[in-house]
């Protein structure tokens, strides 16, 4: 009997989804557990895996099709025992030397017959669809049309709604880093021992913007309908690079996290977004966001708002600069920053203190002890 493989059930938010890769082919040997296909919604990849050892029997969407929750999108055919076969069978499976897993039994209770193998040796097993398009001639050179994966469409669509729907500027300033990377560099190697996860700038930078918020609770807020939602609470999203596009996982109560569990929790969620493991629930919501630009040698970039957030603030590339300190010129690590926010619930004066008050607490990190 065919077991259905279908769609995973996808929350209330997620309308639907896309068939991403098959990553079996119709016919293929099958072992259970193992990665079927890959499903892509607006936030994640799904994987599916087989219900038991067999093989795939029929592709009933292939990649590239719109899905929804609970939808069928193939067949499977669980293995069948070689104990279940006749003598005849058993001689025609020897003479044609084809997979048994590979067989669609068709007799009573799913059992194999004869005509069933011999249909399998002449059967195509290939019915996939690929997504890989091949190049075509324009003109004089070639060209190859893939479609746009659906996270990266989610993307397009969330930036270009971000500067339709929202009033944005940009706020700069710079940052001596100075001081934060004397204190990693002193205490760094018993941070990684004791913790198990190296001390990055992220978490400097996590805490610094938790405690800015809570000064300037109006960052923190969004915009519903014509109400002004403020937040009682600190879920920052962290920009990620995945091999897919930019993934934004939620660190969620941050007010509540120490330095070494805020860079535990980023170093997990690295590994889930380059593996594509990254839940619905990882990605959903958020209150603010930090993108650090600078890990890729962005000097400085205007960050787009990831809405419903009034503002993002965006880490840059450390460089050494000449900079006057007490009338001499010395050489800093220097990092610029920029926040983005939305005007129509931030005033500018506003975005500008909550700016230089994050560079405060990079340039002084005692001051995020003493809360001051």
């Amino acid at each position: 009997m065919s077991i259905e493989i279908k769609v995973p059930v996808l929350p209330e938010s997620v309308a639907d989804a896309t068939i991403a890769t098959w990553h079996k082919k119709v016919g293929e040997p099958v072992k259970q557990d193992e990665h079927l296909l890959d499903i892509e919604t607006d936030k994640i990849i799904l994987e599916v895996v087989a219900p038991a050892d067999g093989y795939l029997e029929n592709i009933l969407k292939k990649e590239g099709d719109t899905v929804g929750g609970s939808e069928v999108v193939g067949l499977f055919l669980a293995a069948v025992s070689s104990e279940l076969l006749s003598p005849a069978v058993r001689r025609k499976v020897q003479e044609t030397s084809v997979a048994i897993e590979m067989v669609q039994g068709t007799g009573k209770h799913g059992r194999i017959t004869s005509a069933d193998v011999e249909k399998a040796v002449v059967a195509p097993l290939d019915s996939t669809f690929s997504m890989k398009a091949p190049l075509v001639p324009v003109g004089e050179r070639l060209e190859r049309r893939v479609p746009m994966s659906r996270l990266r469409a989610r993307i397009a669509e969330r930036l270009l709604q971000a500067q339709q729907s929202a009033a944005i500027l940009t706020t700069f300033n710079e940052v001596n880093m100075q001081p934060v990377m004397q204190l990693r560099q002193k205490y760094k190697e018993i941070f990684e021992k004791d913790y198990g996860v190296r001390l990055g700038f992220m978490s400097f930078f996590t805490v610094a913007v938790v405690e800015a918020l809570k000064k300037y609770p109006m960052i923190n807020a969004s915009i519903q309908n014509q109400d002004i939602i403020y937040h009682d609470y600190y879920d920052i999203g962290i920009a990620i690079a995945s091999p897919r596009g930019l993934v934004v996982p939620i660190l969620r109560n941050a007010e509540t996290l120490d330095m070494a569990q805020i860079e535990q929790k980023i170093a997990e969620f690295s590994e889930k977004a380059k593996n594509s493991q990254l839940s619905i629930e990882d990605m959903s919501g958020g209150t603010f966001t930090i993108s650090n630009g600078g890990v890729f040698g962005s000097l400085m970039s205007t960050p787009i708002l990831n809405p419903p957030q009034s503002a993002i603030l965006g880490m840059h590339k450390i460089e050494e600069r000449p900079i006057v300190e007490s009338g001499q010129i010395v050489i800093r690590p220097m990092m610029y920053l920029a926040m983005s926010y939305d005007h129509r619930i931030i005033d500018g004066a506003e975005s500008v203190r909550f700016l230089v008050t994050i560079k405060e607490f990079l340039e002084d990190p005692a001051r995020l002890l003493l809360n001051v």
